[in-house]
């Protein structure tokens, strides 16, 4: 364990030194592919996408996927450090992608080797480090589903302060459109579009789903943009809004995109995909039930992640801190990566299905 932990390390600093922005994560995927080879693995890859297979396979047991991404987000202009340079001070290691969502990567790594010949597992293990999960991205994890073969459930690294995430909210995004009629302001003519689409919007901010979540509460539905008008003595003819929508557990997009519609008395509202779900998994679920033996706490997370690209049940967990991701000199502990690595290690021992 001490030498995958090492490795482990090593492999998140060579990643924070190699820029791999969304989309632009060629130079991470040939270290991670790299890594397995050297240590005598055999990784399949798909454009910026690494998995491998444990060397412990057997037809007889279903798949457990362990999930995370190489990816990161632009450094921000609040940055004292420099963000590609993987700095030891003290516990805590700091560079861009060392919490979001390094940390969990390599500490999945770490336990997919400690485990992958491990034939007493209720899991076939399967590893895939992903690209492309800060933007959702169609390169991502959704591009090799296919080719992973078929699984039966999930870990999705992510930093949790190594809880349990058994729900996570889904993002819709709505484009409203309100058609009305141009007409010369001062003579009071026309369809005024704008105070229609108010109108529809107020019915946006005041509309409630009815099942609401206990972990991850109520849908929730914001309009964040809106334009109309092309000048000032002009009646618009057309008023555009966006919507963001987050849906908890309880809905599916398309379920609450019509409930929303069915509102509407003037605004047609479009969805831009469907495709970011939000999910749950059962409290019985044998994941779930090992991290409660472990007493690990569970909770519903408010952040995006692959999950909502994810057709099957999946806990989100890992080390670090949610509240660093996307943060000016991030970092992760080294406790906290060795922390995670005996988690995920004891959590794969104990579930059973």
């Amino acid at each position: 364990m001490e030498e995958y932990t090492r490795s482990g390390i090593e492999l998140l600093r060579r990643l924070i030194a190699t820029p791999s922005l969304s989309r632009e994560e060629a130079g991470t995927a040939d270290l991670i592919e790299a890594f397995f080879r050297e240590g005598g693995g055999s990784p399949t890859r798909q454009g910026n996408n690494v998995w491998v297979r444990a060397a412990s396979w057997r037809s007889d047991r279903p798949t457990l996927l362990l999930n995370s991404h190489h990816d990161t987000v632009k450094p921000n202009q609040g940055y004292t450090r420099d963000p590609f340079a993987p700095t030891v001070e003290g516990d805590r290691l700091y560079g861009l992608g060392s919490n979001d969502a390094g940390g969990p990567l390599v500490s999945l790594i770490a336990a997919f080797l400690e485990l992958q010949q491990d034939r007493e597992l209720a899991y076939n293990l399967i590893l895939a480090a992903t690209a492309e999960e800060e933007i959702s991205g169609p390169n991502g994890i959704a591009s090799i589903l296919e080719q992973l073969g078929p699984l039966d459930c999930a870990i999705v690294g992510e930093p949790t302060s190594l809880e349990m995430a058994v729900a996570e909210r889904g993002l819709m995004v709505l484009d409203g459109e309100v058609i009305g009629k141009s007409g010369h302001a001062a003579r009071e003519e026309g369809i005024n579009a704008l105070y229609l689409a108010l109108e529809d919007i107020r019915r946006i901010r005041d509309f409630r789903c009815e099942r609401v979540s206990e972990l991850l509460g109520p849908v929730k539905a914001s309009v964040t943009q809106i334009a109309a008008g092309s000048q000032h003595n002009v009646v618009p003819d057309r008023c555009t809004f966006v919507v963001d929508v987050r849906v908890n557990e309880h809905y599916d997009n398309a379920e609450v995109h019509q409930l929303r519609q069915d509102e509407m008395k003037a605004a047609r509202l479009t969805p831009r995909s469907y495709r970011l779900r939000s999910s749950g998994i059962a409290p019985d679920h044998p994941l779930v039930r090992a991290g409660r033996q472990m007493g690990l706490p569970a909770y519903g997370s408010p952040t995006l992640s692959d999950q909502a690209l994810l057709p099957i049940p999946s806990l989100k967990l890992g080390p670090g801190d949610s509240a660093r991701s996307h943060t000016a000199d991030e970092y992760i502990r080294l406790s906290e990566i060795e922390a995670g690595i005996a988690t995920y290690c004891r959590l794969l021992r104990l579930v059973r299905r």
